[in-house]
């Protein structure tokens, strides 16, 4: 069997060719985003930087880990998905050869090991050529996470030599689970009933299609309803889970929604003949346009999905930071040139934050096992709490800042929810140099910001850091006159609240957009091409029905454009089960925002959005051109003679 493969493969290599692309592409973005991951999580601050900056820096790394392992999940999905589908499209599109196989005396076992035999070998291939791909995907996704600024300049990622072990499983493991299911059910197939195209051939909504899509719904509504009580930390991943969920279970079901959007079409274009010929294509392609139409829904369900979600988690932030923020001009100085703020003509009240860069010890409860330590470096603000509480009146979600003075602290939404920081823990803290035995006295609400990670009382310890402090004008005054005094007498950088406010939601939004670019760079460009590749497959079989329609009459412009308004109408198809699949998700991350922000927050970008679903139509419509002009370009007579 392995050589009929090899033959197979040398004599349609066209269609082998779109199968190999989605193995490399897939092993190259796996194997980056795993190097990457695996790089950050041991990389560790550079000896001999100050405490405040290798805190920082490690922080930096904490969040780069959260960020690349939502990429890496994305990346393990987009492979498993497009690979798998892709070879089982291309068993589909054979099942007339496979089915003279079987007249000609081929057992179903041996059809079944055939088709094995073709995943190893064009796994293997995919694996080869993707390997060495994902070392230059590897330097593209390190340059875009140093340039963004989630990662150090100083940081690099490492080859391992497991990960070979990793690519082929990728590779070769996932070539031969998209073909096994559709190796069986090719070879169950009667071989006439597959010939003249009737019976269980022509069924494309199987069992296995009605259980995986309605389990994955069930899955994506699953995850929508817990991301509302998830927190800030669990929200986000399962809102972008549920899109992914919903996309697998909309595009097993989209042979349902197929001939709908042919007939829609056919009343629309009532009358014509492109339009009769693109209905007819529609209803009897069924299978081919839903797998066309399959990584197109997923790749506009993830887009949309996070362009909404990232959207509306800026929007509700900005607005819960206005709620709870009192003031009116914001200075950004030292602790030494803060304290002389009050002295200022038109100063009516001063909070002034402090920043400090701090190390808990906290202990993990392992169970009937000993107990186990860990040091969490973080930053503080040094407050005097009464200030605190008037600039920041939004009050805490356990316990209360009214008990923070002497050695306590209170856990900041940058640290809430960490093991061994509970309301009235005792936690071991180096602080300044200084060893102190804290107790946890508040716990801060979530924010979907961030934060900072604890709030220590003035008098603990010295400040003498970087210092922000929010001033309140006395009534009567303009904010921008007493601003100008502060400015004058040069005790720190001045600007007004909603400016401020301004600021951080820009800076909060290229974050965002950083995190677009990281989590859907490689893997969108990846989708793309596999939406090209599956509009190039189904092309690449259609040479003989082309043929055919223009033998009946139809000049070789009416094929090309009925070929056009097909797969204009399979985008359709791709575009609405993926914004279905991305409205869920941003749905359940507006439930979340209102469970914790106080208010639901829905801002999709729909300029954005439309680019998105104008690039679809004009990829996919400019492809179908090419391929169909491709497809056409042999006289006819010879592409029917060559298929019988």
């Amino acid at each position: 069997m392995l050589r009929l493969s090899v033959s197979t493969f040398t004599e349609r290599w066209q269609l082998f060719v779109g199968a190999i692309l989605t193995v490399c592409f897939g092993v190259a973005l796996v194997q980056s985003s795993l190097l990457i991951l695996v790089s950050a999580a041991t990389a560790e601050a550079p000896p001999g930087v100050p405490p405040m900056v290798a805190a920082r820096i490690e922080d930096g790394y904490t969040a780069a880990l959260a960020l690349l392992g939502v990429t890496l999940g994305i990346s393990v999905f987009l492979a498993v998905f497009i690979v798998a589908s892709t070879f089982a499209f291309t068993v589909a599109q054979r099942r007339r050869d496979l089915a003279l196989l079987r007249l000609v005396g081929g057992a179903k076992r041996q059809v079944r090991r055939l088709l094995l035999s073709e995943a190893v070998l064009l796994g293997v291939i995919g694996t080869v050529a993707g390997v060495p791909l994902g070392l230059l995907a590897m330097r593209a996704q390190s340059w875009l996470l140093i340039e963004l600024g989630f990662l150090p300049p100083q940081f690099q990622a490492r080859w391992m030599d497991w990960i070979l072990g990793v690519s082929a499983g990728v590779g070769v493991g996932v070539a031969l689970a998209g073909v096994l299911v559709a190796s069986r059910r090719a070879s169950s197939v009667r071989p006439l009933e597959a010939l003249r195209e009737t019976g269980a051939a022509v069924r494309v909504m199987t069992v296995s299609r009605w259980f995986f899509g309605l389990l994955f719904l069930a899955g994506a509504v699953a995850m929508a309803i817990v991301a509302q009580v998830a927190g800030p930390e669990g929200a986000i991943p399962l809102a972008i889970n549920s899109a992914l969920a919903a996309s697998v279970g909309l595009a097993a079901l989209s042979p349902l929604v197929v001939p709908l959007v042919g007939r829609l079409f056919g009343l629309v274009l009532r009358g014509t003949t492109l339009g009769g010929l693109a209905e007819a294509n529609l209803r009897h392609g069924v299978r081919r346009s839903a797998a066309t139409a399959a990584p197109l829904l997923v790749l506009v369900a993830l887009v949309i999905g996070q362009l909404g979600t990232m959207s509306s988690i800026a929007t509700a932030s900005e607005r819960q930071q206005a709620r709870n923020t009192v003031g009116d001009l914001v200075v950004n100085s030292t602790a030494a040139r803060a304290g002389a703020l009050r002295e200022v003509e038109g100063v009516e009240h001063v909070s002034t934050e402090t920043a400090v860069a701090v190390t808990a010890t906290l202990t993990e409860d392992r169970g009937d096992e000993d107990e186990r330590t860990r040091d969490r470096a973080g930053e503080a603000v040094i407050v005097d709490p009464a200030d605190y509480r008037r600039t920041h009146p939004a009050p805490a979600e356990e316990g209360s800042l009214e008990a923070l003075r002497g050695n306590t602290v209170a856990v900041g939404p940058g640290s809430a929810g960490e093991e061994g920081l509970e309301l009235g823990a005792t936690v071991p803290f180096t602080v300044d140099g200084r060893r102190l035995d804290l107790r946890v006295v508040a716990v801060l609400a979530s924010t979907m910001n961030g934060g900072v990670d604890y709030v220590l009382p003035a008098g603990l310890v010295a400040s003498q850091g970087d210092a922000t402090s929010i001033v309140s004008v006395a009534p009567g005054l303009r904010p921008e006159d007493v601003g100008a005094r502060i400015q004058a007498a040069g005790l720190g950088q001045v600007v007004t609240v909603p400016d401020h406010l301004a600021a951080s939601a820009s800076a909060q939004q290229d974050t965002q957009e950083g995190i677009m670019a990281v989590v859907m760079g490689l893997g969108g460009l990846y989708a793309l091409m596999a939406v090209i590749n599956a509009v190039v497959i189904a092309a690449a079989e259609r040479r003989a029905e082309f043929a055919t329609a223009r033998l009946t009459g139809l000049t070789r412009r009416q094929v090309v454009g009925a070929a056009l308004l097909e797969s204009w109408a399979v985008t359709a198809v791709g575009v609405l089960l993926g914004a279905v699949a991305a409205a869920g998700s941003v749905l359940a991350m507006a439930s979340a925002l209102g469970e914790i922000t106080g208010e639901a927050v829905i801002d999709v970008p729909w300029p954005v959005v439309g680019a998105v679903v104008a690039g679809a139509f004009l990829v996919v419509g400019a492809t179908s051109v090419w391929t169909s002009v491709s497809a056409t370009r042999a006289t006819p007579v010879s592409l029917v003679a060559a298929k019988e």
